[in-house]
């Protein structure tokens, strides 16, 4: 028994004739009827009542019509899981914190998309702790989060370091801040802060270099994208990693800049992070390639020559 033969008596019952359902299918007559006969044959019954005006279904026919039906809709449910099991297969799942989104995710995405033109790429943004955690559930292939130097990795993920910065206090250009050639807690203390909210590295690392001491007026946002554009808008300054700042295009417009954080010390790593041990697809595979390929060119860093950056485009 084949699959088509089903699908041909579903189509003459669904027509009421075989000449209509010969030419549906693309069939001679004689064939699709000898087709009929031959699963009649098989199935030990008569599906068809043959008359001149037209093929009916037999009482017997009837009777099976729904398993005919069951079956094909079966194989229809079977194709459609086998083509999203594909589709899927042909899909990369990267999870970020939003770190260096413009000069590294940004390119390497372009990059991989022209390479690989059929494979999607699926970029969701999560809070470090929901990435670890979907990372070792299989949920995403390939994650980018931040690390202080000096935090211990996840042991059951692969963590390879792509770039290193220092932390800097984004402001706008016309902020009292700007005019310092270094941020001093103090300083930062006397603007609003713009913070990130718990769960994010530099949530813990602002909470740290405040030592309980408490900013003007503060707000707390989710994801230095977010705390970019509110510093564009003038609502206060943030603390971010400098690879997160260089080269962003509310930088490199003008509308956000930068300053040194005096007694900084800890670097703040961005790390490519997979599940260890774990068979990776080769799309995904291909993807980590243009993270490594696109940090090596960027020489693991953002960070400007030491002094004052530009306060407009370039």
């Amino acid at each position: 028994m084949r699959t088509e033969q089903l699908e041909y008596i579903a189509a003459v019952t669904r027509l009421g004739s075989l000449r209509r359902a010969a030419e549906e299918l693309r069939l001679s007559q004689p064939a699709l009827s000898e087709t009929v006969r031959n699963l009649e044959r098989e199935l030990g019954v008569v599906l068809l009542e043959r008359k001149r005006s037209g093929a009916t279904m037999s009482a017997e026919g009837r009777e099976l019509l729904p398993h005919i039906v069951g079956v094909l809709e079966a194989v229809d449910r079977l194709r459609a899981a086998a083509g999203e099991q594909h589709r899927v297969s042909r899909m990369v799942r990267v999870a970020t914190v939003n770190a260096a989104t413009v000069p590294l995710l940004v390119p390497v995405v372009r990059a991989f998309r022209a390479a690989h033109r059929l494979t999607q790429v699926e970029v969701v943004t999560a809070q470090q702790t929901e990435i670890h955690r979907a990372l070792t559930e299989g949920g995403f292939d390939l994650g980018l989060v931040n690390h202080l130097e000096g935090d211990d990795m996840p042991a059951a993920l692969e963590s390879t370091q792509l770039l290193h910065g220092r932390p800097v206090v984004c402001v706008r250009p016309d902020s009292p801040l700007a005019s310092h050639p270094e941020v001093t807690v103090d300083d930062l203390l006397s603007q609003p802060l713009i913070a990130m909210r718990s769960g994010y590295v530099m949530h813990r690392y602002v909470h740290r270099l405040l030592n309980g001491r408490t900013p003007s007026f503060s707000y707390s946002t989710d994801g230095a994208e977010m705390g970019k554009l509110m510093v564009a808008e003038g609502l206060g300054a943030t603390v971010l990693p400098d690879f997160s700042v260089v080269g962003d295009p509310l930088e490199r417009l003008g509308a956000i800049t930068y300053r040194p954080l005096a007694g900084a010390g800890t670097r703040v790593l961005l790390m490519l992070q997979l599940r260890r041990a774990a068979s990776v697809p080769r799309a995904a595979r291909g993807l980590r390639e243009e993270f490594l390929r696109r940090a090596q060119e960027l020489g693991g860093t953002l960070s400007p020559p030491e002094g004052r950056p530009s306060d407009g485009a370039d």
